[in-house]
């Protein structure tokens, strides 16, 4: 029958086991920690044995091995006692004199155990005292005596580790000075005190484990992954929980009535349903992530872990454009971030959105690159908290926060992407349901991923570029090859001039003239065939053009075509310096395709109006408009064409290069089945800067924005 002693010892034992376990771990080699390991494993083993000895009421088992249970004991004692000592060759001389004497000690003492054994209890009782018991009680005392002596010379600096390693083995000790010497008094073990004793040795073994890990000497070096604690945790709260609920359907049974075993399902299963919307919970299981960061462990993120899943999120899928997106996720995920969007440096040295992830921003939100936010970010490398920003503005020098960012809906965290000390772009994160504090190390993690991730959107961007580049290699090899193509048309047609005087009444000649002729149209058909008709000229004069007269002139080249253009002149008399054909060229590359999208009974209209010191000139059309992802990533992107083969990809890039060689820059405005609308930007010539005249019947811009929504179906 299982009795309070078995259960005692049984406790001493599982506790002391898993004490051996953990000393098992780690970095092995330092004699304190074997000591203290080899004290652990004998008194695990002399804790079983004495459970078994309990159980079966044979006590004299247990004596054999508790012997060497005390000497493993004083032992690790003399090892703690080694350190407290100045000089080494004293301290050694010390430990190897105490060694002896307690190895001689314990060996006298298992003499006596067999010898009681053997010859039964008398023979180890010599004036009326048990020789057993009294041998059992001086190791006691040369315990405590020890435990004393460690307490009262240890360093100033150790005694934080050092007394929670004197109060665990000194209550051992002490509870074996009690035990023992309480049996010399009356000559015989109490059996409560005995049995009691394997609580006790249990009881000890928290403040040891305390003081183990305030020791470095005896540092266990394991590493409990926090995925772990957080599974184990989790575990152990819906254990609880399912303890509790059933606990609880149990007392609704008990004292329900007719009603309570209906009552009880109907709970029980509540009170499931209930654990599996908490489990399935990304705010729960994100609170308690941070609760877990927050109380058990020294650093708030499992950096490797976090490192690993971060880069294997960056590098996951194709280098292409989805790579922005993983970007935006990546950092999110740190900090459980439901959503963010990128802004990067375009060529016109604002900052735009690029790509988002979960979270949306209209693409008026721009920042030029002189803005006190960029400015800040760039220098500071800071990453900014609108939260603390708003709370207090003086950590930040009162920075100017764009209105858009401030309107942004759950906007939290603006994170540069810095590379090499160039600034290539910003992420805004979306405010987490779990991180209600943000610290030093959130920061640091965030912008030490930020600037990682910005290395890979550079490569990115490199890659593109040299990509194009490429591309117009091909191009430039090309035009050499029609160059030298059309040089030896040059020269067949040259030879025909020139004999054409001479030989003109001869028939064979003009057969000859003829087929050379007909040959060299066919070779210049075939370059035509890989050429634009609008093809870009080399030379870039500046002359200053006025804007009105130009729009007018292309309105009338392109109403060959269907839908016919309208022009609508709210402004006359600006000047630009421009090209007056290449200029015209763009806007009509730009008419052109707004024909080809847009059915025969559609609209275009071509506006002229002037805001602040700007131009502005919009070709908009009522055809069949095009989606975000389309504008954002194909657009203008060179040799990407929609036409087939019977467009090079090439006429939007070189309309948007040249508008930004001007100082301008184009604005895409469009949806799908509703229409598009180009929105150019142009700085005037200082020459017609006073020169222009606003049409009084249509100088309200907000009009013309109604008129322009109306027609557009917007």
């Amino acid at each position: 029958m299982i009795n309070t002693g078995v259960i005692s010892y049984g406790t001493g034992t599982f506790f002391f086991l898993v004490l051996s376990l953990v000393l098992l771990t780690g970095q092995q080699g330092r004699k304190r920690k074997n000591a203290l390991k080899f004290a652990a494993i004998v008194s695990t083993f002399w804790l079983g044995i004495a459970t078994f000895a309990v159980y079966h009421d044979t006590a004299f088992l247990a004596y054999l091995v508790e012997p060497v249970r005390s000497f493993a004991w004083l032992l690790f004692l003399g090892y703690v006692m080694v350190s407290a000592v100045t000089g080494k060759l004293i301290a050694i001389q010390r430990f190897h004199l105490v060694t002896t004497l307690v190895a001689g000690f314990t060996m006298m003492l298992l003499v006596l155990v067999i010898l009681r054994m053997y010859y039964g209890h008398d023979v180890a009782v010599v004036f009326g005292i048990d020789l057993l018991f009294a041998g059992f009680l001086l190791m006691a005392i040369a315990g405590l005596v020890m435990v004393e002596q460690i307490m009262r010379n240890a360093h100033v600096e150790s005694r934080r580790a050092v007394k929670y390693l004197c109060i665990g083995l000194g209550v051992i000790l002490a509870y074996d000075f009690y035990l023992y010497s309480n049996a010399l008094l009356f000559q015989a073990l109490d059996p409560v005190i005995w049995q009691v004793r394997g609580f006790v040795n249990a009881m000890a073994v928290p403040v040891l484990g305390v003081a183990i890990a305030r020791d470095p000497r005896l540092s266990l070096d394991i590493f409990v992954s926090r995925r772990m604690v957080f599974h184990t945790t989790a575990l152990l709260g819906t254990g609880m929980y399912l303890l509790a609920m059933g606990l609880g359907g149990y007392y609704i049974r008990a004292f329900g009535g007719e009603w309570g075993t209906v009552v009880q399902v109907i709970f029980l299963f509540g009170a499931g349903l209930v654990l599996l919307v908490l489990l399935f919970s990304g705010r729960v299981r994100a609170s308690l992530r941070v609760f877990i960061n927050k109380h058990f462990f020294h650093y708030k993120y499992d950096y490797r872990d976090e490192w690993l899943r971060f880069i294997q999120t960056l590098s996951s899928g194709q280098p292409d454009n989805r790579l922005r997106e993983r970007t935006i996720h990546s950092l999110a995920e740190i900090i459980d971030s439901p959503g963010g969007v990128l802004w990067m440096r375009q060529i016109t040295n604002r900052f735009v959105p690029v790509a988002s992830w979960q979270m949306e921003a209209s693409e008026n939100c721009t920042v030029d690159e002189d803005h006190p936010l960029v400015q800040f970010m760039a220098s500071r490398e800071w990453l900014i908290d609108l939260d603390e920003c708003e709370r207090d503005p003086e950590l930040y020098n009162n920075l100017t926060i764009p209105g858009w960012l401030k309107q942004l809906s759950n906007a939290w965290l603006v994170v540069p992407l810095i590379v090499h000390d160039h600034m290539l772009g910003f992420i805004v994160l979306a405010r987490s349901p779990a991180q209600h504090h943000f610290n030093w190390e959130d920061s640091d993690l965030i912008k030490t991923a930020g600037r990682q991730a910005a290395v890979h959107l550079a490569q990115l961007e490199a890659s593109r570029s040299l990509a194009e580049a490429q591309q117009f290699e091909a191009c430039n090899r090309l035009s050499t090859y029609v160059m030298h193509d059309l040089k030896n048309l040059i020269a067949q047609l040259s030879l025909v001039v020139t004999n054409a005087a001479k030989h003109r009444n001869n028939p064979q000649f003009m057969e000859d003239a003829i087929n050379t002729v007909d040959n060299s149209v066919q070779k210049m058909n075939r370059l035509l065939s890989h050429l634009r008709s609008d093809a870009m000229q080399s030379h870039e004069p500046t002359p200053d053009i006025e804007l009105c007269g130009v729009l007018g002139e292309v309105i009338e080249t392109m109403s060959g075509g269907k839908p016919v253009p309208s022009l609508d002149c709210q402004a006359e008399g600006i000047l630009l310096s421009a090209n007056r054909e290449r200029f015209s060229a763009v806007i009509g590359h730009i008419i052109r395709n707004a024909q080809e999208a847009t059915p025969d009974d559609g609209q275009i209209i071509v506006r002229l109006f002037k805001r602040s010191d700007r131009a502005i000139i919009e070709v908009q059309d009522t055809g069949i408009g095009m989606d975000k992802e389309f504008i954002r990533n194909r657009l203008f992107k060179p040799f990407d064409s929609t036409k087939g083969k019977s467009g090079m990809g090439i006429g939007v890039y070189e309309s948007r290069d040249y508008v930004h060689r001007l100082g301008g820059d184009i604005e895409v405005i469009s949806r799908v089945g509703e229409g598009t609308t180009f929105r150019i930007r142009l700085p005037i010539s200082d020459a017609g800067e006073n020169d222009v005249k606003l049409n009084s019947e249509k100088q309200d811009t907000h009009s013309n924005e109604r008129n322009y929504k109306e027609i557009a179906g917007y």
